[in-house]
């Protein structure tokens, strides 16, 4: 699914959703590679964590343990004991965490205005017809009833 699919989608249900609850606006990095590997494994230890990392984007037991403790902080995950090791699990689903971070970037960079954000996404040079005609779909079909919206609101 193209990123302009995911922001349409994001758009439709841009006010059903909850602000995860965390301190930080924003993931990093190595937090974030963190979080998909508990989105995709659920529970983990930091052990476990260190050995999915990617080929390539390893990190160090303890920067992972380090990194791990601070997604607590924050509110992404939580643990429970297990034996001697803490086992780690997600408590903000994927969706909820990637809506608040594009929800930051609309505050940040747009001044909320959903408007400025989809035209500077429309001015991507890359945009393909395929992803414009889903757009214009999505917009339609999350656009108010306006004929219905009158009959209601005579009666």
């Amino acid at each position: 699914m193209s990123k302009h699919c995911r922001l349409a989608d994001f758009l439709i249900g841009f006010n059903k959703l909850a602000m995860p609850p965390r301190k930080s606006n924003t993931l990093t990095e190595a937090e974030l590679r963190l979080m998909k590997i508990l989105w995709r494994r659920g529970e983990s230890a930091v052990t476990d964590l260190v050995e999915a990392l990617p080929e390539g984007e390893q990190l160090a037991y303890n920067s992972v343990l380090t990194t791990i403790r601070i997604l607590e902080q924050k509110g992404y995950v939580e643990h429970r004991q297990e034996g001697r090791a803490f086992v780690y699990r997600p408590c903000v689903a994927e969706h909820e965490a990637s809506n608040s971070e594009v929800r930051n970037v609309l505050n940040r960079f747009f001044g909320n205005s959903r408007e400025k954000l989809v035209l500077s996404l429309l001015g991507d040079e890359g945009i393909s017809t395929e992803e414009l005609d889903r757009l214009k779909d999505a917009i339609r079909s999350a656009a108010p009833d306006k004929e219905n919206a009158g009959k209601r609101g005579g009666r």
